[in-house]
């Protein structure tokens, strides 16, 4: 999108809202899912689209509380924090509910000046997955993705969620109401809300319900083109907490809030589709009419894939100390590399719908993922599998997740992250640069956490001891 475009845009919602738009919201996200932006006047908003703009490279300096990481670097950040070139995607453009002056967009980052010489940032999880697409796109396929959020809502604010110090907090509802529809209806002003402010933010949600747990949700966002998915799911996380605090209550995607409750997945949908040909049109490379389960062996091959470096992997699916809370049995969980048809406790379930609905359902992401980095994995380790014509285990029966028959998932952080430092195919298919830069940051999350004295350790120790 040019910016003639951008500006009849401008132009169509002026006549559309009788408001003209005044300023912008430009941001991009950083390795944690957070998004990190600003407030820009119209003049300069235009200046930056022809030339780029400085962002401080220190967004990918700090972790996910703004503490400096003390063992990664990215480029300059030896000389003192400079700027790292930003570039606009006007195809990103949004009109904000409630902020009718207002246009946002989202930004990537590169390394070198815009341009023809312009570079990817190392760090820069959208730049990523362009980068895994792009090699997509070089074998003739089209990743279309979908993605599954559970969220719990909270009659709290940030106020005080901090005076609770996040516990002891009150549920949006009540009791274990899984699918309830006296639930939604007794909330539904901010049912109503998160379905009509999703809608004029471009993130289309095919459905909304409760899920088993006091005050838990599930939103399953209509699937598209595997960048615009990423881009609407990492929003949807981020426009969620900005709804509920102005519907008066909080929201949190944490793998796993509380070990008496449930965890929160982030289920991932994914096909791949050809390049239509002149003359033709595309069509879901993983179905097979001829086949016994329906799957085309494109279809396996990406799914070996996956399973075959699903451990090595894991910290790039499951980012933080939290993720690994919710790998227990019992809860639908994944705790194997497995897969199966129609099989809820396999790591990969796979759905066999018809010649457009065929895809494949990867479970072992919870709702705490980056969605560009969780995107970029699983297409990558799938492309992988075909490229290198794997061929997957049996498909798990039963209970997977207790099966020796198929190889176990790292069980924390430092395990995972262990594993991802040693892979050679990670560095293969999404780069030194990126890998070694996540690494770190994960390192430097597990050793935050293993310094300091939980709860449960006081509650344990202080007076036993």
């Amino acid at each position: 999108m040019k910016a003639a475009t951008t500006k009849a845009r401008f132009e169509e919602h002026k006549v559309r809202t009788g408001h003209e738009i005044r300023k912008v919201k430009v941001g991009g996200f950083d390795v944690d899912g957070v998004l990190r932006g600003k407030f820009v006047s119209l003049e300069k908003f235009w200046n930056m689209v022809d030339h780029g703009f400085g962002f401080c490279d220190v967004v990918f300096g700090w972790d996910i509380g703004d503490v400096l990481y003390d063992n990664a670097k990215v480029t300059g950040w030896d000389t003192g924090y400079p700027d790292a070139h930003a570039t606009i995607d006007l195809s990103t453009l949004r009109f904000p509910p409630g902020e009718p002056d207002t246009a946002i967009f989202l930004v990537d980052f590169v390394s070198e000046k815009a341009g023809a010489m312009a570079t990817a940032h190392p760090a820069c999880p959208r730049s990523l997955l362009k980068g895994v697409l792009a090699r997509a796109a070089a074998l003739g396929y089209q990743a279309t993705f979908g993605s599954e959020f559970e969220f719990w809502v909270f009659k709290e604010t940030p106020a005080s969620l901090h005076e609770k110090g996040f516990r002891n907090l009150t549920p949006m509802s009540p009791g274990m109401f899984g699918y309830s529809w006296l639930r939604t209806e007794q909330n539904r002003d901010f049912c109503h809300a998160v379905l009509n402010e999703m809608s004029a933010m471009d993130i289309a949600i095919e459905a909304l319900h409760t899920e088993t747990g006091p005050g838990v949700y599930e939103a399953a966002l209509r699937y598209d083109e595997a960048l615009r998915a990423a881009d609407k799911a990492a929003l949807f996380k981020t426009c969620m907490k900005a709804l509920a605090n102005r519907h008066g209550v909080s929201v949190t995607f944490m793998a796993k809030w509380s070990h008496d409750l449930p965890g929160s997945s982030g289920h991932l949908h994914q096909s791949l589709w050809s390049i239509a040909q002149p003359g033709g049109a595309p069509y879901n490379v993983f179905y097979d009419e001829q086949s016994h389960d329906k799957l085309s062996a494109t279809a396996r091959h990406y799914l070996a894939g996956q399973l075959a470096l699903m451990p090595e992997l894991t910290a790039l699916y499951a980012p933080t100390i939290n993720s690994y809370k919710r790998y227990v049995p019992g809860v639908w969980a994944p705790l194997t590399a497995s897969w199966g048809p129609e099989n809820r406790t396999c790591a990969i379930r796979t759905i066999s719908d018809g010649p457009n609905s065929t895809r494949l359902e990867y479970r072992q992401t919870a709702a705490d993922i980056n969605p560009y980095i969780a995107i970029a994995t699983c297409l990558a380790a799938g492309l992988y599998g075909i490229e290198n014509k794997l061929e997957p285990p049996p498909a798990g029966k039963g209970d997977a997740s207790v099966s020796k028959d198929h190889k176990p998932l790292p069980s924390s952080l430092r395990e995972a992250t262990a594993w991802l430092a040693g892979s050679r195919a990670a560095r293969e298919i999404l780069g030194e640069a990126f890998v070694d830069h996540y690494v770190r940051t994960r390192d430097w999350e597990v050793r935050q956490f293993e310094r300091v004295v939980t709860e449960w350790e006081l509650q344990r120790y202080f007076e036993a001891i």
